[in-house]
């Protein structure tokens, strides 16, 4: 019986004993793995997936975590002389042994399922929205109707807009603010001069 599996965007035909070489999975060596991404099942009976076989695994163990070879790059631009560039790089790569071929029960196994490795530092960016998030939040509430706040000086459109960005809508809102308040917003920077005549035009 074989299988005809999916991993690190290539497919793959195995067989119980096979050694493969796969794109990195997130596991340590020794440790026991389960492909459920099965496009097919080969044998007396083969199955087809649509796109996978429901039910269906592949159980592997980790035998070690490699890298493969060294793959060169090349680069010469012409009509520059002297512009060449030499680019090494070693995929990484994880050394598994096939071990049983399920075909049905698989999502019962209990085995861990096999996943990349992310890179690291990937979730990193995500962090910046959050803390525009938490600034705009701490921002007091815009008064029901907005002011035209380039009739502050030294605040034109853009800055205006900035600060509408921000949550600050009405002299009253930019009157308000605390001087941690102002530190928090990194959309525009607040210059005392305009807090002061905020607070003028907002009692009028």
């Amino acid at each position: 019986m074989f299988a005809v599996l999916k991993t690190g965007g290539k497919q793959y035909k195995v067989q119980a004993g096979d050694v493969l070489r796969v794109e990195k999975l997130a596991a340590d060596a020794g440790e026991k793995v389960q492909f459920n991404d099965v496009l097919m099942l080969g044998g007396d009976a083969p199955v087809v997936g649509a796109p996978f076989v429901e039910g269906a695994g592949v159980q592997a163990e980790v035998i070690e975590q490699i890298k493969g070879d060294k793959v060169i790059k090349f680069v010469k631009r012409r009509r520059k002389h002297s512009s060449k560039r030499t680019v090494g790089h070693r995929q990484k790569l994880t050394l598994v042994k096939i071990t049983d071929i399920l075909s049905s029960g698989a999502d019962k196994s209990g085995i861990k399922a096999a996943t990349g490795s992310a890179p690291a530092g990937e979730a990193a960016p995500a962090a910046k929205p959050a803390k525009k998030a938490e600034a705009k939040a701490e921002a007091p509430a815009a008064a029901a109707t907005a002011d035209d706040l380039t009739k502050l000086n030294g605040v034109g459109p853009a800055a205006a807009k900035k600060l509408v960005e921000a949550g600050i809508e009405s002299f009253a809102a930019l009157a308000a603010l605390s001087d941690e308040q102002i530190a928090a917003i990194d959309t525009v920077k607040v210059k005392p001069e305009w807090v002061e005549q905020a607070k003028e035009l907002a009692q009028g």
